[in-house]
């Protein structure tokens, strides 16, 4: 499993310490030492979609433009990520069928099952 965090991210220091208590195998990606592959991105957003993907609570978000904000589908949402990869809602955990947004117990709950 991969997990995309953000070193400086509270909710992914917590997921990751969480993911290594439990014992499960994962991967840390930062989005931002590490950059964001269009690939990757388009998997998250046509998994998971784009409102889920999208942290429109983020200062990056905030320093848009209007007009990159509005009118948002799932292309102009990936290519935004590509650009500006703290834009991605963290941590995310991506399994090869599944991604998840967030952390929380139903993802805790997902992730040791």
């Amino acid at each position: 499993m991969k997990v995309y965090t953000l070193k400086s991210c509270d909710s992914c220091k917590k997921a990751l310490k969480w993911l290594a208590e439990q014992g499960i195998a994962h991967e840390a990606h930062d989005v931002r030492a590490d950059g964001l592959m269009e690939s990757a991105v388009r998997h998250i957003v046509d998994t998971a979609g784009w409102e889920e993907a999208v942290n429109r609570r983020s200062t990056t978000w905030r320093g848009l433009s209007d007009a990159d904000r509005a009118d948002i589908d799932d292309d102009k949402a990936i290519a935004l990520i590509t650009a500006n990869p703290t834009l991605l809602k963290r941590p995310v955990f991506v399994t090869e069928h599944e991604v998840m947004v967030g952390f929380n117990d139903a993802i805790k709950d997902w992730l040791a099952a």
